[in-house]
């Protein structure tokens, strides 16, 4: 099985594009996009952990769309901050997003390093306590530097039961390439975008650091190393991170157009500012007559 989605939902640059222009306070931008997409990413919990009770609420909302599945980052304390005890930083995170696992809806736990988390002892001690601190939940890890691409960085993750985040990133000084791993029965890609002028730039902004439109060109190999993934894995999960204008959802369409054949499901307003997408996708509005 295959899903094929985006990280994060609440954008507001996405107003007009993936969701309708002018769209009020109420307006639910997860049950929108879980119309479109196999699974959701969330981002949020990286940056705070979620009470379980807003957890069950996303349970709730996306009930009518069946095999909609969510991941989830764990907390930066884990990662990206001196952590002197994994299980207490590591409680929260799995606390909050119990309901999730519990209806069966949580497919894996991002565990997210950053590009200066390189393959040294010292990294695989830290590793081995964050996972231990996650043992029994679907953790995945991602770090971005190239020393981790080798087959024993690889088999070490595999040994500590965890799954492989396949990155494609810009290819920008020592980031790692997209090299299509499976170490456990999940298999995982993020696809950042390849924005190389500002991936290490520091005036630059989130937004325009993913700032990125893949072609069909570049999706392709990206889609068979996905097709290829399944081969090893129960689940497989590609996750669009270039978030910016929409950017993520429409080359989420034209990802699940390659691996399952089909013309999903878009935005009409999407659709409108991404040409390329017609005879790829269908719209609601293609869909009365």
């Amino acid at each position: 099985m295959t899903w094929v989605g985006v990280a994060g939902w609440d954008y507001p640059d996405w107003n007009g594009i993936v969701y309708p222009a002018g769209s009020s306070r109420g307006f639910d931008r997860l049950v929108r996009l879980a119309r479109f997409v196999d699974l959701v990413e969330v981002n949020a919990t990286f940056y705070r952990p979620v009470r379980p009770q807003v957890a069950a609420s996303w349970v709730r909302r996306v009930s009518r769309y069946p095999g909609f599945r969510f991941t989830a980052k764990v907390h930066r304390s884990l990662t990206h901050e001196p952590c002197d005890d994994a299980p207490a930083a590591a409680a929260s995170t799995l606390e909050g997003l119990r309901p999730l696992r519990e209806a069966g809806l949580l497919g894996a736990l991002l565990v997210q390093f950053p590009q200066s988390f390189h393959w040294t002892p010292e990294s695989r001690e830290r590793v081995g306590r964050v996972l231990d601190a996650l043992a029994g939940w679907p953790a995945v890890v991602e770090t971005r530097h190239a020393s981790w691409d080798d087959d024993r960085a690889a088999a070490w993750i595999r040994e500590h039961g965890a799954g492989w985040c396949v990155v494609d990133q810009p290819r920008v000084g020592r980031t790692a390439p997209p090299r299509p791993r499976v170490t456990s029965p999940v298999g995982y890609m993020r696809l950042h975008g390849r924005n190389e002028r500002a991936w290490f730039a520091t005036d630059v902004g989130r937004d325009a650091r993913y700032d990125y439109l893949y072609s069909v060109d570049e999706l392709k190999p990206l889609a068979d190393a996905v097709h290829a993934m399944g081969a090893h894995a129960s689940a497989v999960y590609a996750v669009a991170n270039n978030h910016f204008r929409g950017q993520a959802v429409a080359n989420a369409l034209q990802l699940k157009h390659l691996l399952q054949g089909i013309a999903p499901e878009a935005p009409e307003e999407l659709v409108a500012v991404y040409p390329a997408l017609r005879g790829v996708v269908t719209s609601p509005r293609e869909r009365l007559f």
